[in-house]
């Protein structure tokens, strides 16, 4: 197991590594495998992009954001220029059911709000607004409301598991009450984590999955 000087050594290291963003202005303090990022950040963009970096890293259990978005002057947009912006992102996205989705703005900050089938779409949603010139900040409201749920999503997901990786999949109990899936258990690094909540939102009628997963970084 990484102690916390060579955790926050590898979280330092890869923001480093990534061109789009600028190290400096990040400040990484790590205690048992918790990593707290603080600082001053020009794009809301940049602030996404840190927090993957962060997730990359093996022995992260939990990232702590303090980070805070002050626009440059060079990325300051209004919000009728930004509500213009999203307009054209959502139509050139295929993946995302703009008729279905209300946006508004106050002040760079984007809320969205509709209501979509899947997870997927809704990320995608959240994803596109991230990139935008002049957004400092993203509240998803938006809301599921999936197909009717099959009597064997249970398997279905466990299925799904098995197929990116047994070993972890052992480890990872489903729990399904209507459309709504809990996951117990514990995984190896953040990104299995992520995958197999990845993978819970993909089975047809999950409205909803409570990740319960923790990471064991000493396993």
């Amino acid at each position: 197991m990484k102690t916390d000087a060579q955790l926050q050594t590898d979280v330092t290291h890869e923001l480093q590594w990534d061109p789009f963003i600028n190290a400096a202005h990040v400040g990484v303090a790590a205690q048992g495998g918790v990593v707290t990022l603080t600082g001053h950040l020009d794009t809301f963009a940049e602030k996404s992009a840190i927090e993957r970096a962060v997730q990359r890293v093996e022995g992260v259990k939990a990232v702590a954001v303090e980070l805070d978005v002050k626009l440059a002057p060079s990325h300051q947009r209004s919000d009728s220029e930004i509500a213009e912006a999203i307009e054209s992102a959502f139509k050139w996205n295929v993946m995302i059911p703009a008729d279905r989705i209300r946006v508004r703005i106050e002040k760079g900050w984007v809320a969205l709000t509709g209501e979509l089938e899947w997870e997927y779409q809704r990320r995608a949603a959240e994803k596109a607004v991230r990139a935008l010139t002049g957004v400092v900040g993203v509240s998803n409201s938006i809301t599921l409301k999936p197909a009717v749920t099959p009597s064997n999503i249970s398997s279905r997901i466990r299925d799904a598991l098995t197929r990116h990786a047994e070993r972890e999949a052992r480890n990872i109990e489903v729990i399904v009450s209507g459309s709504t899936v809990t996951l117990h258990g514990r995984v190896d690094t953040w990104a299995e984590r992520e995958a197999a909540q990845g993978a819970a939102w993909a089975a047809p009628g999950v409205g909803l999955v409570v990740n319960s997963l923790t990471v064991d970084a000493g396993a």
